[in-house]
């Protein structure tokens, strides 16, 4: 089970952070990952991690605004939001996929970020 957090209202130029908490299943062998979409568009893999070796990858466009990280402890993922830009504003997701997998098989709700200009 997944349960998405954190998101709300920001303007434009500001951060938020988005948390995952990951229960019912060990993680060992999955990618949890972060996915977001806009009404219109397909929804995109926002960033991604491993959950064993915190190997990260992230969206070109969001590279160096947006950090992925993760709480084994705690079973916790979290993304760092920064710089924020009004076409951020989407639906965001945690989800699970198992490693090599192609899509992602669970989901969390998700949590609606706004970015006002």
């Amino acid at each position: 089970q997944l349960q998405a957090s954190g998101g709300g209202l920001v303007q434009a130029g500001g951060s938020l952070r988005l948390s995952c908490a990951a229960s019912g299943r060990t993680f060992t062998n999955y990618v949890m990952g972060w996915l977001r979409q806009t009404p219109g568009k397909e929804r995109e893999v926002v960033s991604s991690i491993t959950w064993s070796e915190g190997i990260t990858y992230y969206a070109d466009s969001l590279r160096g605004r947006f950090t992925i990280s993760r709480d084994r402890a705690k079973k916790m993922v979290y993304l760092q939001m920064n710089s924020l830009k009004p076409e951020d504003t989407a639906v965001y997701y945690c989800a699970a996929k198992f490693r090599g997998s192609a899509e992602y098989s669970f989901w969390g709700q998700g949590t609606l970020v706004t970015v006002s200009s």
